[in-house]
């Protein structure tokens, strides 16, 4: 691996911050020149090594070919490809980078892998003549997957389109359309020239109508990854010792600092302590007040609180996610491919637990990045998979928290693969787990649900609908009220749509919003149930873990109907445009496009409207609902005696 640079990194002031970024495009789209053009316009060139590309390109019969500083080997050069992965560093006045060239080549692309997981922004170069290739959707999905958010495109080569801004305008909205179709987003698109240094680190006055930064002002207007001492506090519990009756926690803390006095709440578990004492060894001479990220300590609670190794300390304010279900962007390295359904053990800071294989949503060939859908990932496979655990497991995304997103995945005592964790369209289920207030109690109706039987001639209950948007939901459940309405049964439809122009009208789209309104939503649904209505309630209502809070809140009421259509159907009918405006981006957090729907997966009544026209699916409700709402008839003389 080769480094340049003149100035030695920590030579500028400390309030400067380096800074990693990645540079990635299709093969012969120009990264190795921008770099070379980086380098040089920045100063940082070592001595000399501006002459000896002079040289070789002379030799060759070429102009100054940039991209020879990043050509360190023969074979590079022969072959014109780059092969390794490369760290350069330049500064600007603003801070230090370190750039990590990744390949480019189908044959290296696992050195581009290691290489992108290690920065902290982007630049992706497309070439302005050939615009967004194969190659280029790839290098950008994997960005995509390693959860890199700041990103620039340069559109390279503008001097080969005589600078027409019409062709860049073609390139960019080409280039927007893809980041967007997988939920990525440019902070600028910079048409540049890496050969005569247009727009790199300086504005050209040959692209005259192109008003914002260049490259080195769009990179520094980037934000540095907060350091460890800044994010919230987290210490794991790495084990818990006994001395004379007294328990210490033992862990590094990873991030934050943490006090004596300090109330912690530890996680899963939603226990709160406060530290009395901070322990080291071996022990120093005065008490310890404080640590921070880095410091491996023991402490010490005022109270038997139960914790255990694995548990994550935090501040109440700032604690981590709770979820049993979690995406993990992950590297296979197992000879035994990774199947839906297998379970895994899975290790995520100092916490290890078993969880199932929910999904492949997607697998990525690392050869060249092309896309697969398939129910295997192979060895040296890359994807995305989603894991389901019985129980909630604290966890921090990878985009918040670089260290402690991270898991390993083990097939018995083997290591079998590695990833960050994505926790994108998920929400944080620590809502269900939050202690409740006390002194409220609940109070009793003096009205028997056998006399409200009575008096409506039927019992109160929820039919669930929950699908994807389009599955047709609110069409069929509002013919079911109005046939079970015209046979004298009472009954209400609570419908997604009218309930957000009122009781949740203060909600947004978010993971934990669409939470909280299912979370309302059962409560009401609830309530009705309990007056004796039959409530229909016809909601997307995307996760398991929402549906099943639901379900507790009035377990003998409540029925899960499937409304079932896939995809491909739900699009095509589109009543609304909602998906339209979904792969345009202008809608974020879309179930099914840029957010997640989980299956039911047992559901107490499925209703298939892709392969049944609407008269045979209301049919199908309203006869399980007749069976599951009429008194018994060995009920029936009780409940008019």
């Amino acid at each position: 691996m080769e480094t340049t640079g003149v100035r030695m990194l920590g030579q500028k002031d400390k309030n400067y911050k380096q800074m990693r970024i990645v540079i990635v495009g299709h093969v012969d789209h120009g990264k190795s020149s921008l770099i070379g053009r980086l380098l040089f316009d920045t100063d940082s060139l070592p001595p000399n090594k501006q002459e000896e590309i002079r040289t070789m390109s002379e030799k060759r019969g070429m102009d100054m070919e940039w991209s020879f500083v990043l050509d360190s080997f023969q074979a590079e050069r022969d072959q014109a490809i780059t092969i390794d992965t490369t760290q350069i560093w330049f500064s600007t006045d603003k801070r230090d980078y370190v750039i990590i060239d990744a390949p480019g080549h189908r044959e290296f692309l696992k050195n581009m892998i290691s290489g992108a997981a290690a920065a902290e922004a982007a630049i992706l170069v497309v070439d302005a003549n050939e615009g967004v290739r194969e190659q280029t959707k790839r290098h950008a999905y994997l960005l995509h997957l390693l959860g890199l958010r700041q990103i620039v495109v340069a559109v390279n080569k503008m001097d080969l389109v005589n600078y027409d801004e019409a062709r860049f305008k073609e390139v960019s909205d080409e280039v927007n359309a893809y980041l967007t179709s997988i939920g990525l987003e440019a902070k600028s698109i910079v048409p540049i020239s890496a050969r005569t240094g247009d727009n790199v680190a300086q504005k050209t006055q040959a692209m005259p109508w192109y008003k914002k930064g260049d490259v080195i002002e769009q990179l520094d207007s980037f934000e540095p990854l907060a350091s460890l001492s800044d994010k919230p506090l987290r210490f794991p519990v790495q084990d818990v010792y006994r001395f004379d009756g007294q328990r210490t926690l033992v862990g590094r803390i990873e991030s934050g600092s943490l006090k004596k006095g300090q109330k912690i709440l530890f996680s899963p578990t939603n226990e709160i302590a406060e530290v009395t004492s901070i322990e080291a060894w071996p022990k120093p001479e005065k008490d310890i007040t404080e640590v921070h990220a880095g410091d491996v300590v023991g402490i010490k609670l005022d109270q038997p609180i139960f914790v255990e190794r694995g548990h994550i300390g935090s501040a109440k304010e700032e604690p981590p996610m709770l979820s049993n279900v979690f995406r993990v962007n992950l590297f296979w390295l197992s000879n035994k491919s990774l199947k839906v359904g297998n379970a895994y053990k899975i290790r995520i800071s100092t916490h290890e637990v078993m969880a199932t294989v929910q999904a492949l949503e997607k697998v990525v060939d690392t050869d060249d990045l092309a896309l697969s859908e398939t129910d295997e990932l192979k060895r040296n496979g890359v994807g995305e998979v989603v894991f389901r655990t019985r129980d909630v497991v604290a966890l921090d995304p990878y985009n918040q928290h670089q260290l402690m997103g991270r898991c390993v995945i083990y097939d018995g005592f083997d290591v079998a693969g590695g990833g960050i964790l994505n926790m994108d369209g998920y929400p944080d289920q620590r809502i269900n787990y939050i202690e409740k207030p006390k002194n409220i109690y609940t109070v009793d109706h003096l009205i028997p649900h056998q006399d409200r039987a009575r008096r409506n001639g039927h019992f109160g209950a929820i039919f669930w609908f929950t699908g994807l948007s389009g599955a047709g939901k609110s069409t069929l459940a509002m013919n079911v009220e109005r046939v079970l309405f015209e046979k004298g049964y009472h009954t209400y439809v609570l419908d997604g749509d009218n309930v957000r122009h009122g009781l949740n009208k203060d909600l947004g789209f978010s993971p934990e919003d669409r939470a909280e309104n299912i979370r309302r939503i059962g409560e009401v649904a609830a309530l009705q149930a309990d007056a004796g209505l039959i409530t229909i309630t016809s909601f997307i209502s995307p996760y398991r873990a929402d549906r099943q809070a639901a379900r507790d809140i009035s377990p003998e009421h409540f029925h899960e109907v499937y409304v079932k259509a896939d995809l491909d159907t739900c699009e095509s009918r589109d009543p609304k445009n909602l998906y339209k405006k979904a792969r345009e981006g202008k809608i974020k957090e879309f179930t099914g496009i840029s957010s997640p729907y989980e299956e039911p997966e047992n559901p107490d009544l499925v209703v298939d409207t892709q392969a049944n026209d609407l008269d045979i699916c209301v049919n199908q409700v309203v006869e399980y609902v007749e069976n599951h709402i009429r008194i018994p008839k060995n009920k029936l003389q009780a409940v008019k005696a």
